[in-house]
């Protein structure tokens, strides 16, 4: 499986891309409606790679935060498995997060509350980062073969002094 690490705050990519940026998994930013050319390009990189990609997504628990991930899920039109890893309401008593009362004026706002049975919102951002990590590894752990990976960075790593030129 090809993986993508989606999430809805561009201000958390950074702090995403810091946990595993060494492992080579993409961090995309989905916030305010991802743009059409950058999940072209989610797209066609998950073409290249040429094996089923999966999208494991962090965002608000909100009308918004699920319809961006409903949004990037239908344009972008190359993921096998989709997983949000957060919030749902159960992280967010599970984690003692404080709710605030969600938008009314929100064109999905009557769905979610039929959804959820109350129109809330609460952010992402209010997730411990170190909490955060461990949902995104739970997550990653079902498609990642950890020990396998270290055995072909092992072996890129030996063909490269080996293709390198002595120096």
């Amino acid at each position: 499986m090809s993986i993508y690490f989606g999430v809805e705050k561009n201000a958390l990519v950074e702090l995403v891309w810091s946990w595993f940026g060494e492992i080579g998994v993409p961090v995309v930013a989905l916030g305010g409606y991802s743009s059409q050319t950058l999940l072209d390009d989610v797209a066609r990189d998950a073409e290249r790679q040429a094996r089923p990609a999966v999208l494991l997504y962090a965002g608000d628990f909100d009308p918004s935060g699920e319809d961006i991930l409903r949004d990037a899920i239908r344009r972008a039109r190359c993921f096998e498995e989709v997983e949000r890893v957060a919030l749902d309401w159960e992280q967010v008593l599970a984690h003692d997060l404080p709710p605030q009362m969600g938008k009314a004026t929100d064109s999905r706002a009557a769905a979610f509350e039929a959804r959820h049975g109350r129109l809330v919102q609460v952010e992402l951002d209010a997730l411990l980062p170190a909490v955060l990590r461990e949902l995104y590894i739970d997550a990653a752990n079902r498609y990642w073969d950890g020990d396998m990976s270290t055995i072909v960075l092992a072996r890129e790593a030996e063909e490269r002094k080996q293709l390198a030129p002595d120096g």
